[in-house]
This record gives C-alpha cells, sequence and structure tokens, in this order.
C-alpha cells in the first residue's frame, strides 16, 4: 500500500514567540508508521515539529509540519496521487487566536494590533479564541477513493461516549474507519467501522488490525 500517516500536534501564534498547543507526542502515528514500513508499504509520515517522542522514524518520507494551515497544505499537495490509505493521528489544535484585547488603565479592553512580541507591559490580555478547520473533514473531498481512518480521543464521559463519537465522525466526515482512545475509552483502543466496532487490546494488535482492515482482510 502507499500510505500517509499523521503524527504529533500542531501549534497555532500568539505571536512570534508564543503558540497554543497540545500534550501528543507523536509516538503513536510515528510507531504506526514504522510497523507498516516494517511490513513493506510505502510510507509517508507527516509529523509535528512539537512532537516529542525521540523513536526512530523508519517512514520512506518524513515531512515535518507546524501550524494547522501547514498541515492542511501538506495532505492536500498529495490530491491526485495514488493514496490507498490515510491514518490521521495528528492531534489538531481545536483553536486558533482570533482578536487580542489589552487592558487600558480605565480598565477597558482594546483591541492589540499586530506585533512580533507581545509585551507583558501591556498588562492582562483578553484574547479570542477560534476553532480550526476540521482537517480530516476535507479528505474525503481530496481522496475519493482512499481509505481514510480518523482518530478520536475523549477525555470525558465513558467508552459508549467515545465509541459515539468515533460513529459520528465516520458519518460527519464521511471518512471509513475511527480508532477511539483516551480516558473515556479506557485501556486500549476501539476499532470503529461502519460495520461495528472491535477492542484492541495493545498498540501492537491495534497496528495488525489497521493493515488488515486497510487491505480488506478484515
Amino acid at each position: 500500500m502507499n500510505c500517509i500517516v499523521t503524527a504529533g500536534p500542531t501549534f497555532e501564534p500568539l505571536d512570534d514567540v508564543r503558540r497554543l498547543t497540545n500534550f501528543s507526542t507523536g509516538r503513536l502515528g510515528t510507531e504506526l508508521a514504522n510497523f507498516l514500513a516494517a511490513r513493506g508499504h510505502k510510507v509517508t509520515l507527516l509529523v509535528g515539529e512539537a512532537a516529542t517522542y525521540a523513536g526512530k522514524r523508519k517512514a520512506k518520507s518524513v515531512q515535518i509540519f507546524s501550524t494547522t494551515a501547514d498541515l492542511r497544505a501538506k495532505l492536500k499537495s498529495f490530491r491526485g496521487k495514488k493514496v490507498d490509505a490515510i491514518f490521521h493521528a495528528a492531534a489538531v489544535s481545536d483553536f486558533a487566536f482570533g482578536k487580542i484585547f489589552t487592558e487600558t488603565k480605565a480598565g477597558e479592553f482594546t483591541a492589540l494590533k499586530a506585533t512580533k512580541k507581545i509585551s507583558t507591559r501591556q498588562g492582562a490580555l483578553l484574547v479570542e479564541l477560534v476553532p480550526t478547520p476540521k482537517i480530516i473533514a476535507e479528505l474525503r473531498g481530496w481522496f475519493p477513493k482512499t481509505k481514510i481512518v480518523g482518530w478520536k480521543f475523549e477525555a470525558d464521559g465513558k467508552r459508549t461516549n467515545a465509541i459515539g463519537a468515533a460513529q459520528r465522525q465516520i458519518v460527519d466526515c464521511r471518512t471509513d474507519a475511527c480508532v477511539a482512545n483516551g480516558p473515556a475509552y479506557g485501556n486500549g483502543f476501539g476499532l470503529v467501522t461502519g460495520g461495528g466496532q472491535r477492542h484492541l487490546v495493545t498498540r501492537g494488535k491495534l497496528f495488525t488490525a489497521l493493515e488488515k482492515w486497510s487491505q480488506g482482510r478484515m
């Protein structure tokens, strides 16, 4: 197979020296890419520059992304090429910075003009957070014949909530499968498809199941 695996976090800049990101390490996506490469598949790994996982990257091609817009552009660049499967494990930032306001001496807030570095002398800031575009919702338009797997990390609720969220992602984003994990899901991973769900205890079992499923052997 010709595969793309995304891994690690995106970030969104507040100014030229500060950023908003998340705690994703990039380990799971990187290890999935290594597994697929070891199985003889042609793998492109797109990994966030802020990923902290220090393990080897064995994919044939490794590209580094920064912001959500950068990851979006890199994925879109493969449009029109033969891609058999996309495993979108990257933790895309849910929010980006919108308008920024600074407090005046009168206690009011006024819009702050763009600057390379916001000085702490500005005092308290009021920052607008706006949702980032959902890259996974655009993948089907770029890759109409590709098998697309998303990830759904849920922190609150129970396993049924995590599985429900994965099922909604498949419907809303027109993907083929979704891996449910996180505190809400509990130990292991849930591989959710249109035909049902399967619990995988370890990463190794998840990777094996993803390979078999993407090749139509499961």
